[in-house]
């Protein structure tokens, strides 16, 4: 069975917001990639605005929902579920109830990490999280924990009511580059196996490229992976459209 390829479109965002004006059109961008033929399309809105801004959210997924496909395509919002509301940025919770996303992915980030870099410690904010997790399944949307591959906090997150994991893949990607990366590999087959195992599907994402996926697919029970860094990066050198296929090929 195919990976679902979900497009992080942070970047593009991120190159519009050092100017003033829309220039990149981040949802011109988002069409790119449908038309290319991603599976669907990924959103970290913060709450510094430093990417995705909130009606960016509302507009990708209004495109996601006329967009014109055979296949089913999926919109994934992904944030810290404490960020409280700040400006025009009503809180992450709210803006996925409006927004109404297929799945939300919740990452336990702050404003001073440059990125996502760790999963949740869910001995400690578990109880924090289910009521969250429960608004969010009341509605129908589907629910990913980030989370480093570590069986007991796996097991964790079943308890809480999430659908899913999204492990973060950071640590592997690092290994990768340096020429080791069976260990950490191991680590991850092993988590994905137990996840599957307890009933929780597992997608994947942070540092995913052209270079590791031809090993990090193999995971079982693999269902999505979210690249946006790497795949931006690839289309300054060869465009979004061929970027996106090139992705795809590793996702079949």
């Amino acid at each position: 069975m195919s990976i679902a390829l979900s497009v992080n479109l942070n970047k593009i965002a991120l190159i519009r917001n050092s100017r003033e004006g829309n220039f990149p059109n981040v949802k011109q961008f988002g069409e790119l990639c449908l038309n290319a033929g991603a599976d669907g399309l990924t959103v970290h809105p913060r709450p510094d605005q430093r990417h995705i801004r909130p009606e960016d959210t509302l507009a990708l997924v209004t495109l996601i929902r006329n967009f014109p496909s055979e296949k089913k395509l999926e919109f994934n919002i992904e944030g810290n579920p404490m960020a409280e509301a700040r400006g025009n940025y009503p809180g992450l919770i709210p803006l996925a109830l409006d927004a109404n996303p297929d799945q939300c992915t919740l990452v336990p980030d702050s404003d001073s990490q440059l990125t996502s870099d760790h999963g949740f410690d869910l001995k400690l904010s578990a109880l924090s999280l289910e009521p969250l997790i429960k608004q969010l399944k009341d509605q129908g949307i589907r629910v990913s924990l980030f989370m480093d591959p570590d069986k007991e906090q796996i097991r964790l997150a079943r308890e809480t009511g999430a659908d899913r994991i999204e492990l973060y893949t950071g640590p592997f990607a690092a290994a990768f580059d340096t020429g080791s990366p069976q260990a950490i590999f191991e680590q991850h087959r092993q988590a994905a196996e137990y996840a599957c195992s307890i009933g929780l599907e597992v997608n994947a994402g942070h540092d995913l490229n052209l270079r590791n996926m031809a090993l990090y697919k193999t995971l079982p029970g693999l269902k999505e992976v979210s690249i946006g860094h790497a795949l931006t990066v690839d289309a300054l050198l060869m465009g979004m459209e061929n970027a996106v296929q090139a992705y795809l090929q590793f996702c079949k």
